[in-house]
């Protein structure tokens, strides 16, 4: 089907901006691998770089010329670099480059100066092939330099790598596997980010609908839909910058704070990265970590450093090798397919947290699980809850000034719970939810706010519905921490719910609030989570 064609926005030129779609069964971007195809694409050889190290951009087109355009990606979209009138060149790109990596030759390269300051750079590329625009986007993180802020964002490129699928594959779907049609545990990054993961247009559908279905229709999934429509990959509202991140730095830095900027893969490379440090910030869609990067953060948690996560789905440990370039993970299959398994390295065992073969609960981080949550919002799974969390403790600090009482729900109007949560097994008392301990939890930890949330996609059985969840993933709940598939354990897995807590721990605090669409309530301005927010920054970073 023919994509509509996009208008040229800052373009001079009268072209027509042709966007090449080339997606196999809707579900990944990638080159057209055809000469008369207008495509411009671009990678970094990192995903991060401090001032003084070198950039080194590899570039693949068909364009007969292309431009470059970087800006710092804040509340400032001063352009910081041009080079325009640059020979296009085409290079020849592998069947297995989600695997092995593109191998496209440097382009160009130059050195980050000593003035730009930390944040998320836009690379904007345009290809220009008679009279038509073609134009990509690649997007790097810079690094702070010698003088650094008290609060570091880290962005949760475990997860953007996980659900990148240019080139064919990524952590979910894929063309690996006998029939050509699996997803890959093995993954490179050395590829371009997919479209919509650095730049999205305004409007574009988030997950979670603005408002729930009506009871009886059809669910619904706007954010694939409008993917299909216009050429993006549907996994944009699931992870990367233009999704998650850049609305919390938009927020953050029109709101007087002053952030530095790095990325999980520094933290898993850098043993020193948190030092200086008071706050450590998480966002968005947060799902992947490797083991490094969580012992460096529990002990910096441990010796004083203050953890606040305004992120879901704490669930999957990965391993790094190649030096950063390749992501591993085995996933639902791990306890068949990893090599490490049964060696003296299976804790080591790219699955679940939680699972018997790593057996290291998430809320020993961060104080909620990702298996004890996960679905809120998205499609049936509890499609009609109330879209916020149902306030237990008002009179904690984190809600000062917020105007919130017990049994108030924070953030239903700006819809900020789910799609992916985190919780806890917990128990009621006397009004008030306390962790039992039973998933491993601190029971010292306080239970601010919950939601419920549901592993098993409700099926009312409406004609013509196709359900995109379903009930496998509580299948493999059942399994992994039940033992086995029974009415009983399908039963508990499919049961989930979302938190926010707070947690001493060590000389250091921990603030969770365990929803992927927590900067919704930024972007939309809802005043109370504006206020736990403020709070949270202000405590954690003095």
């Amino acid at each position: 089907m023919p994509k509509p064609k996009l208008p040229t926005g800052s373009d001079p030129a009268p072209r027509t901006l042709r966007r090449a779609n080339h997606i196999l069964d809707n579900t990944y971007i990638g080159p057209a691998r055809d000469a008369e195809v207008l495509e411009i694409w671009a990678y970094t050889d990192r995903f991060s770089y401090a001032p003084g190290e070198r950039v080194r951009l590899h570039v693949s087109t068909t364009a007969e010329t292309y431009d470059i355009e970087l800006v710092r990606d804040g509340t400032d979209q001063t352009p910081v670099k041009s080079i325009t009138g640059l020979k296009g060149i085409h290079h020849d790109t592998p069947e297995d480059c989600s695997v092995t990596g593109c191998n496209w030759p440097i382009a160009q390269e130059f050195d980050i100066p000593a003035d730009w300051p930390s944040g998320g750079y836009l690379v904007t590329l345009r290809g220009y092939r008679a009279e038509e625009t073609v134009e990509e986007h690649h997007l790097f993180i810079v690094r702070a330099g010698a003088k650094k802020a008290q609060i570091l964002l880290l962005c949760a490129t475990g997860t953007w790598v996980a659900y990148n699928c240019w080139g064919g594959s990524n952590h979910y779907e894929g063309i690996t596997g006998e029939d050509g049609r699996q997803f890959s545990p093995i993954l490179s990054t050395q590829r371009p980010w997919t479209r919509g993961f650095c730049k999205l247009p305004p409007g574009a559908p988030r997950t979670i609908p603005e408002t729930p279905p009506r009871p009886g229709d059809m669910a619904r999934y706007p954010y694939m839909e409008w993917a299909y429509a216009y050429g993006y990959s549907k996994k944009y509202a699931s992870a990367g910058w233009a999704t998650y991140e850049r609305h919390f730095a938009l927020w953050a830095e029109a709101a007087g704070y002053d952030l530095d900027y790095a990325t999980l893969h520094d933290l898993d490379a850098d043993p020193g990265l948190l030092e200086g440090y008071a706050c450590a910030v998480f966002v968005g869609h947060d799902e992947y970590w490797s083991r490094t990067m969580r012992e460096r953060l529990d002990t910096w948690v441990e010796n004083g450093g203050h953890a606040a996560r305004f992120a879901g789905n704490f669930l999957w440990q990965i391993r790094l090798e190649d030096e950063g370039r390749t992501q591993v993970c085995h996933k639902y299959n791990a306890a068949l397919t990893d090599p490490v398994m049964g060696t003296d390295q299976q804790h080591l065992t790219t699955t679940a947290w939680e699972a018997p073969e790593v057996n290291w609960p998430g809320a020993t981080t961060f104080g909620v699980n990702g298996l004890r949550g996960v679905y809120g919002g998205l499609g049936k799974c509890a499609g009609h809850g109330s879209g916020g969390f149902t306030i237990y403790r008002p009179e904690h600090w984190a809600f000062e000034g917020a105007h919130l009482g017990y049994g108030d729900v924070l953030g239903a109007a700006s819809r900020i719970f789910g799609y992916e949560v985190d919780g806890l097994d917990h128990r009621i008392e006397q009004g008030l939810p306390y962790p039992t301990g039973e998933d491993g939890a601190d029971e010292t930890i306080e239970i601010l706010g919950l939601a419920l949330a549901s592993n098993t996609e409700a099926d009312h059985g409406v004609w013509g519905e196709h359900l995109y969840i379903g009930g496998a993933d509580t299948a493999w709940k059942a399994r992994t921490l039940y033992g086995d598939e029974t009415p009983d354990t399908l039963e508990r897995a499919g049961r989930g719910n979302g938190m926010i807590v707070h947690w001493r721990r060590g000389k250091g605090e921990v603030f969770t609030a365990a929803t992927c669409e927590w900067v919704m309530g930024l972007t939309r301005r809802d005043p109370q989570v504006e206020q736990i927010t403020r709070n949270v920054l202000d405590r954690f970073k003095d």
